[in-house]
């Protein structure tokens, strides 16, 4: 499934065909177990995996009968049974009735359905990439506010530090350990809390996940606005500024700013990418890379004042929360206009909606 979604893990080749399923490009395909069982979707030129199934339908036309299919998805979706991994429940298949008009009409269908789900989902595709370009709108101006401050008037000095740059004149350069602690105080056993994981941090937003980290062992204990940065694939960019206690997979470092350095400025500041990419570039290991603590520590690195880091972060969630109202009113369109082609489709199958044959 993640060949024919276009996020190939793994392309798999036989030498020998015979014993497997075969199939052309866009014939349609029925995934029969998983968390997505029931799914309808076109397949592409090769072998079935055993986890779906190829649908032909006699004498109906294809397009039409791939849209009649994927209204019935949801039916199937509902009604998948096994206790551990969801199968389709074939008797709800083979006793689902499908209408079946003249093939006139079927053509008909399929024409005026692929040019209207086309017109939707170009819109769709706009309003995803505008959510992409207001991501690098949040990132552009976190980047320059925490590397070069709010006013673009200030003198500027070279820092005379490559990844650096130039700096605001009146900024401080110094070893990253000045301004943050590694902390490795390790948790009690059996201590009831948290265990966060690298899946509990969305890459380069800093964002928080919920989900259940059950790592073995006893991770490190971190108290609210420590930050966690993870140090395996830096360029991942997994850091999260912590609100509440709690100890973290060995996969992270935890930093605890000091010497008035704002835990809030320090989060956006290790974000950055010029920071990011820094780091990733001295990774060792190559299965799992990771960066030391001894590389970044010795890092130098530029802070202003604390009056003025707290003047930045002020301003960035500013920006930012107005760019997050235009992100969440463009994800809301999205969801009502892939609501609304779902429902066409289903208007139009079963014959509430009347297609003309021109």
């Amino acid at each position: 499934m993640d060949f024919l979604r276009g996020e190939p893990r793994q392309i798999l080749y036989v030498d020998d065909t015979d014993g497997y399923v075969k199939v052309d490009e866009n014939e349609i395909l029925l995934l029969w177990d998983g968390s997505n069982a029931g799914e309808f979707i076109l397949s592409k030129r090769g072998i079935l995996s055993s986890t779906m199934a190829v649908i032909y339908l006699d004498n109906i036309k294809k397009r039409y009968s791939w849209y009649y299919l994927k209204n019935f998805e949801p039916r199937l979706k509902e009604n998948t049974i096994g206790m551990g991994i969801p199968h389709v429940n074939g008797e709800e298949l083979k006793n689902g009735y499908i209408t079946i008009p003249p093939i006139s009409e079927q053509t008909a269908i399929a024409y005026f359905l692929d040019r209207k789900t086309s017109e939707i989902d170009d819109i769709i595709a706009d309003k995803k990439r505008l959510l992409e370009l207001y991501e690098e709108e949040k990132t552009a101006i976190i980047n320059q506010a925490v590397t070069k401050g709010l006013d673009p008037n200030v003198p500027m000095k070279d820092s005379g530090i490559e990844w650096l740059g130039e700096i605001p004149e009146h900024w401080e350069v110094k070893r990253f350990r000045y301004y943050f602690d590694l902390i490795s105080e390790k948790a009690e056993v059996n201590e009831n809390i948290p265990k966060i994981g690298l899946e509990n941090v969305e890459s380069k937003t800093g964002k928080f996940i919920e989900s259940n980290s059950d790592f073995a062992g006893i991770g490190v204990r971190f108290k609210e606005n420590d930050i966690l940065f993870g140090k395996l694939r830096p360029y991942l960019a997994k850091v999260w500024l912590s609100n509440t206690e709690a100890q973290a997979v060995g996969d992270f470092y935890v930093f605890r700013s000091k010497n008035e350095v704002s835990p809030e400025f320090a989060k956006y500041r290790i974000l950055d990418k010029s920071f990011i990419e820094v780091t990733n570039s001295s990774t060792y290991g190559t299965k799992m890379p990771r960066v030391s603590w001894e590389y970044i520590s010795d890092l130098p690195i530029a802070f202003p004042s604390i009056d003025e880091q707290l003047a930045i972060v002020h301003h960035i969630e500013s920006e930012c929360s107005k760019i997050d109202f235009k992100k969440a009113r463009t994800e809301e369109l999205i969801e009502l206009l892939t609501e609304y082609r779902t429902a066409l489709i289903s208007e139009v199958v079963t014959g509430k909606i009347k297609v003309t044959e021109d």
